[in-house]
């Protein structure tokens, strides 16, 4: 099998463990709908090979029950456990407009509506209340030391323009705390 680069894969679950007896591999899906994560084919480790190949799934409440080629034994689905699974970025179907993956954000620069330079997304986060965006500031030119990480809202109110092909999005710092 041909490796795949780190920047081509997309995390869409991470294996939580055993299910039953039979060898099942529960997985705690990071896709919108839960069976989006078993949806692409074979699933790989963070350097592209396969780690586990669906044979069927089962939607639970918090999670997927999941039969593997590879899996046969509760011991080989507990190995497993806490190991990310990923897809390749170009098995995924092209997304409407505004919507994004969250991998094609990160590394985007952050400039406010009046055109300041903040810093560059690091990640996107889901707490529960919505999505945020984790922003790492540029360091400061007198003293070259960075401020810690902050969290910004990722609405359209908040963060009106994603820009992919500047490779930047604008973010409305003054409504960071309404969201």
């Amino acid at each position: 099998m041909t490796k795949i680069q780190d920047n081509e894969l997309i995390c869409v679950a991470a294996i939580a463990g055993a299910f039953g007896v039979k060898g099942e591999v529960k997985l705690k899906p990071f896709t919108e709908f839960p069976e989006g994560c078993v949806s692409y084919g074979p699933l790989l480790s963070d350097k592209g090979s396969v780690v586990i190949t669906p044979i069927s799934y089962r939607v639970m409440k918090d999670f997927v029950a999941v039969t593997a080629e590879e899996v046969s034994s509760r011991e080989q689905a507990e190995s497993l456990k806490s190991t990310k699974l990923y897809i390749s970025r170009d098995v995924l179907p092209e997304p409407d407009e505004d919507d994004f993956y969250y991998s094609d954000l990160i590394g985007l620069e952050v400039k406010s509506t009046d055109g300041k330079r903040i810093g560059e997304v690091i990640a996107i986060h889901e707490f529960g209340a919505g999505d945020m965006i984790e922003i790492a500031p540029f360091p400061d030119k007198k003293n070259k030391k960075s401020a810690a990480s902050f969290f910004h809202p990722f609405t359209k109110l908040a963060t009106p323009k994603v820009d992919l092909e500047r490779g930047r999005l604008i973010i409305v710092p003054q409504l960071a705390d309404e969201g």
